[in-house]
Order: structure tokens, then C-alpha cells, then sequence
């Protein structure tokens, strides 16, 4: 398992000081990314880890990690699960979700999941296939809640990350906002 800081986002608090100057920007949650991928995983370069946590915080996420675990059901359950324990708003898991019989992330997934959101789902692979992408319309990815975290599965391809993170952005908000009670 490799671990990639998220440049100290997560110790950072709404009003803080930085370099001078103020943080006053409204604060979506707190995420994790797990890249699940072989390669990524023994020391290759992170292509995809990088994309989700800068398109996470491009959307008020404060992102604590990213995580590559290679395709193996124990280690993505196991980034999964610490995600949840470390209390997490939301957890990004991008790779895994294809045909072959390495991509089991959706069968570690479901091992966590305390309750299916199946319309995430849904809604990820609907606008994928509408973009274009082949790759949307066959995930077998899974969304749904672990305690009071949101974790989704991507596709591990740019496109599908791309696409997908603009999906779940109002839907996660939604999600997390219900989950921490400030949405009733």
C-alpha cells in the first residue's frame, strides 16, 4: 500500500491562517481517495489519485489521502474500512470496477457498505454513457453509506473520473449534508 498526502488539507480548519492568509471558504467534508491499481501500488506514478483529490478540492473537499492498494478484495476492503474508522465524509475508490478477474473492487465494496445508494450508481453510469464513454456504461461500480461515510466507486480511466466527479459533486453534498444532520 502506498500512501500520498493531501498536502496537510486535513489539519487544515475553517478561518484558519495560512501563509497569511485567510481560509474563509465553505468546507464540503473531509475525503480519502484509494487508487486501486497494481502497479500504482508497488511505487509506479499515480496518475489518478492526483485527478480525484484535484478535482475534490476543486469542490470544497479537504482531501487527506490518497491511498493505492493494489487489486486484491482484503486490501481495498481494508483502505475502504480505515477511510470509514478515520470518520471520512466521503471515499473516492477509482479502478477495479471493470470485467477481468482483477477488478474486484465492487466485491470488496459491498462488504463495507452498511446501505446501497443504487441512483448514485445509476446516475454515474447514465452520464458517462452519455458523454460517450463505453467504459461508464460497463462499470460494475457501487455507491453507498458505511456508518455516517459516503464511498463510491469510479472507473480508473481520466474520462470516467472527469465525468463522474461532476456527477457526484450535488449528490455527495446532498448525501453528507443528510449524514451530519444539517439537511433534513
Amino acid at each position: 500500500m502506498q500512501l500520498v498526502t493531501g498536502g496537510g488539507h486535513a489539519a487544515m480548519e475553517l478561518g484558519a491562517t495560512v501563509s497569511g492568509m485567510e481560509i474563509d471558504a465553505p468546507v464540503a467534508g473531509r475525503a480519502l481517495v484509494v487508487v486501486v491499481d497494481d502497479r500504482t501500488a508497488h511505487g509506479g506514478e499515480d496518475s489518478l489519485g492526483p485527478l480525484v483529490t484535484e478535482l475534490l478540492t476543486e469542490a470544497g473537499f479537504l482531501v487527506d489521502a490518497s491511498v493505492s492498494v493494489e487489486a486484491d478484495e482484503v486490501a481495498i476492503r481494508n483502505a475502504l474500512n480505515t477511510a470509514v474508522i478515520g470518520g471520512v465524509d466521503l471515499v473516492i475508490s477509482v479502478g477495479g470496477t471493470g470485467m477481468s478477474p482483477r477488478d474486484v473492487t465492487p466485491e470488496a465494496t459491498s462488504e463495507v457498505l452498511d446501505r446501497d445508494l443504487p441512483g448514485i450508481s445509476e446516475a454515474l453510469r447514465a452520464s458517462g454513457r452519455v458523454a460517450g464513454s463505453l467504459d461508464a456504461g460497463l462499470s460494475r461500480g457501487l455507491a453507498g453509506i458505511s456508518g455516517s461515510t459516503l464511498v463510491v466507486n469510479l472507473p480508473g480511466t481520466r474520462a470516467a473520473i472527469r465525468d463522474g466527479m461532476a456527477t457526484l459533486g450535488p449528490l455527495a453534498s446532498r448525501v453528507i449534508g443528510e449524514l451530519s444532520g444539517l439537511l433534513e
